[in-house]
């Protein structure tokens, strides 16, 4: 950069601090209401067109189509970057020395954004979207074998339409923004189970690793990181290579004032904060190290890895010792291409040196982790070998949901109508880039002639907690709070998971007898399959000799930051034992979208317009049945009234959020609010019919009968997941917050999978005690135990005068690293 240029960037961050945000804080309303829609505007199917400026009508959506109740669409200048072969990606294959920056200018030419109110998103996902359109969408992607459903083309669709005045929002070359491809594993447990697992996918790289994230701390949980980067090295070196690596995270630097993407030196990354090997320690990485942050509040809140452009691995968590419980997805197949693809884009600097598969597409490359010999790891009963969790849906009975009649005029979750199933595609013009429109055979066995396997069987069912108790008192000690238990609508919504059957990779699967040394931040242990480290993770949360069952959780979700902590809760039946670690059954490659959004950093609520915000709004508007969200902290202002409008139109909405989550900093101006505020006013919001279908609960670990309130760093959930009619899914970086929603860049893919979905409902249900012990009062959306006490340490609905000088602490906090992220 220019002298001339630095002086600008620091001039624009001066003028946001001085005059921005003082102004629209206190311009910006402390929400105690949620705008109710009038009738005609709450129809989904009677939207108010947008507006547009005269200078936009050449590039915004085809505003002649939203008459008669029909939606927008986007326009044709989306449709041919969509459509076209050209990306970032493909011009750094053509020449590896191109900056990822200099590459997307020569693509798409540089715009200046127009800034956009929550306003210009109150019509998203309302309307009919034609037939027509909907194959303009589909043909905007290359879906591969498996026919996109109605509902997950007007999802992508209607994130299309951000990308009008600047694609850059879409945070990857719009050619590939629709893609394809399978998940073997999901990790849905504390953040050693999934750093555990990156470690495992790090050490078995052959070229290269890229490795994201929003807050590295020098910890027990970056010990597995930087053990897997030395034993790496050594492997690398036992072949004679090097192997290339990328870190980029946002810790916040003055430097970031002139430029945003920081290249860190060595001797600040090898530091005591940071913690990353010497040069000496791994003589056959090439690290590079970056620090990105645009000011004041465009952060990088992105978590994913990207290695030998095959693997991918998307989670909700950061690189730090903490009491969440976290998401991770494991990705293969032509979407990772998409996810290096935004890799480049993040980076924005010459990579030096470039990252050595630039001309090695994941679509070429087959899927990895699946194979032939899937069956060994599993008993005759369909569990686990040594285990009781019963994973196999040939093997599941169907139970009653914790006791509650059904009846069949109830439509059990995961009864997928046969209009909204898995669709195979015939039409030989789709673009399918490993497969051809009839087969998947090259997917799973890329190297080898045999058949793909069978069709899945989705088994409904649900499962009840016995009563034993664990011994030991809790600490700090706590009466028991009984059981709840969820309403009906919930127990048929966790009622229709299932947890399929594995077929992963298994080369030779460890029995029962053969004991599974820990892998530790001390001791690593690197496991040469998914199938050996499913093994491994699951002996972790088993009882040992003189433990119960719960004791064994218990000490799980410890791990390094409150040992000794116990639980309160009943021991569970055998075959709902936690199962961190999720197997998904061989399956053909099914669509996947990256619905991202960009960072923006000044201090305003005028960067609403982005894929990951249009996806979640019209997922609430245009879901037939339910729609589940689990996120720590849930009050963007463009939520609220969509969620209103979902539960009035009979769409029923569960939410499971973290009380007190990142309270103090939601309690400063423009950020939305606390989360029990915004609870209690969105029933005060409801009508009587709608209360019914607003599910909401707070975080309740699994061998916990209460919510504990964040702040006290004891059980915290940090899961960032929306599920739509059970089929569909947005799982990724970003929250339910102003944050998430107005600033922060953030990396998500949605996808469209009846089994992962009811995989996941599944496992959600399992890991967590929330459902049993979480659910707020109907009345004033108030958590309140057998006592009729509200949670301990909790902030309360109203949080007094003065809340602004708490959120002033939070925020500080969260620079320094101990805030929720």
């Amino acid at each position: 950069m220019t002298v001339w240029q630095d002086i600008q960037s620091l001039g624009d961050v001066l003028y946001q601090i001085a005059f921005i945000f003082p102004y629209t804080a206190y311009t910006t309303p402390y929400r105690r209401t949620i705008p109710l829609p009038s009738d005609e505007s709450s129809s989904s199917q009677s939207p108010t067109p947008a507006t547009s400026s005269p200078n936009q009508e050449s590039m915004g959506p085809d505003k002649d189509a939203a008459v008669n109740g029909a939606a927008e669409t986007f326009s044709d200048k989306t449709f041919s970057y969509c459509t076209s072969k050209e990306s970032v990606s493909a011009l750094l294959a053509a020449d590896p020395t191109l900056a990822p920056g200099d590459a997307w200018r020569r693509l798409y030419g540089h715009h200046v954004p127009k800034l956009s109110s929550s306003k210009s998103m109150k019509d998203c996902g309302k309307g009919e979207v034609s037939q027509e359109n909907l194959g303009r969408a589909e043909q905007c992607g290359k879906f591969g074998p498996t026919q996109p459903s109605d509902l997950f083309l007007r999802l992508y669709h209607d994130a299309l339409c951000t990308l009008h005045d600047n694609p850059q929002r879409a945070m990857v070359s719009p050619s590939l923004m629709g893609s394809c491809g399978v998940v073997p594993l999901t990790i849905i447990s504390v953040i050693p189970d999934i750093v555990r697992h990156m470690g495992n996918v790090i050490v078995r790289a052959e070229k290269e690793v890229f490795l994201a994230t929003n807050y590295w701390q020098n910890s027990h949980a970056s010990k597995f990181i930087t053990n897997a980067m030395r034993e790496l090295s050594r492997r690398a070196g036992e072949r004679g290579e090097k192997v290339v690596m990328k870190i980029i995270y946002d810790r916040g630097s003055v430097k970031q004032l002139i430029e945003p993407h920081y290249i860190v030196p060595e001797k600040e990354y090898t530091g005591k904060e940071v913690g990353l090997p010497h040069p000496h320690e791994i003589p056959n990485i090439d690290l590079e190290v970056m620090n990105y942050h645009h000011p004041m509040l465009g952060t990088f809140h992105a978590k994913y890895m990207v290695v030998d452009r095959k693997v991918g691995i998307l989670q909700s968590n950061n690189i730090q010792d903490n009491d969440n419980v976290e998401m991770m997805i494991h990705l293969e197949g032509p979407i990772v291409d998409s996810l290096y693809d935004m890799a480049l884009l993040s980076w924005n600097k010459k990579l030096t040196p470039p990252l050595p598969s630039y001309n090695s597409p994941a679509a070429q490359g087959g899927i990895g982790s699946f194979g032939d010999k899937h069956d060994g790891i599993f008993g005759p009963d369909g569990t686990i070998k040594g285990h009781k969790a019963i994973i196999d849906p040939t093997k599941m009975r169907q139970r009653q949901a914790f006791g509650a009649q059904q009846t069949k005029e109830v439509q059990e979750p995961g009864a997928v109508d046969a209009a909204d199933g898995d669709q195979h595609s015939t039409n030989p013009d789709r673009a399918d880039p490993l497969t051809g429109p009839t087969t998947t055979t090259s997917t799973l066995h890329p190297h080898e002639p045999s058949a793909a396997s069978g069709a899945s069987t989705d088994v409904k069912f649900a499962t009840s907690s016995s009563v034993r108790a664990t011994q030991g008192p809790s600490n700090p000690p706590l009466s028991q709070n009984n059981a709840t238990g969820p309403d009906a609508e919930t127990q048929d919504f966790l009622a229709g998971g299932t947890q399929p059957l594995s077929q992963l990779q298994i080369k030779d699967p460890v029995g029962i007898d053969t004991p599974f040394p820990e892998d530790t931040a001390d001791d690593p242990q690197f496991d040469n399959d998914i199938a050996d480290e499913v093994a491994r993770v699951q002996a972790l949360v088993s009882a040992k000799p003189g433990e119960t069952q719960m004791e064994a959780i218990s000490r799980h979700l410890n791990h390094t930051t409150n040992v000794g902590f116990r639980g309160d809760a009943p021991d569970f039946a055998a075959e709902d034992e936690m199962t961190p670690c999720i197997p998904h059954r061989t399956h053909e490659p099914f669509p996947i979208a990256m619905v991202c959004r960009s960072p923006y950093g000044p201090p305003n609520h005028m960067s609403v317009e982005m894929p990951q915000n249009a996806a979640w709004l019209s997922a609430l508007r245009n879901a037939r049945k339910n729609v589940f969200i689990q996120s720590p902290t849930l009050n963007a202002e463009p939520l609220l009234p969509a969620i209103v409008e979902a539960c009035e139109r009979g769409v029923d909405v569960y939410c499971y959020i973290c009380l007190g989550y990142n309270d103090m900093g939601e309690l400063l101006p423009m950020q939305g609010g606390h989360n029990e505020l915004i609870a209690h006013t969105l029933y005060k919001t409801l009508s009587e019919e709608g209360r019914q279908r607003l599910h909401y609960f707070w975080y309740v670990g699994k061998d916990q009968t209460r919510p504990i309130v964040q702040e006290k760093r004891r059980r915290s959930c940090h899961i960032k997941l929306m599920i739509v009619d059970e089929r569909v899914a947005i799982q990724g970086n970003g929250n339910q917050d102003t944050q998430s929603w107005f600033h922060s860049q953030e990396v998500n893919v949605m996808l469209e999978s009846a089994d992962v979905c009811a995989a996941w409902i599944d496992g959600l249900r399992r890991n967590q005690n929330t459902h049993l012990y979480g659910q707020l009062s109907r009345t004033d959306g108030v958590w309140r135990d057998a006592a009729g006490k509200e949670a301990d340490g909790a902030t309360g609905v109203d949080p007094g005068r003065f809340s602004w000088a708490r959120g002033i602490l939070g925020a500080v906090k969260r620079v320094q690293g101990t805030g929720g992220f």
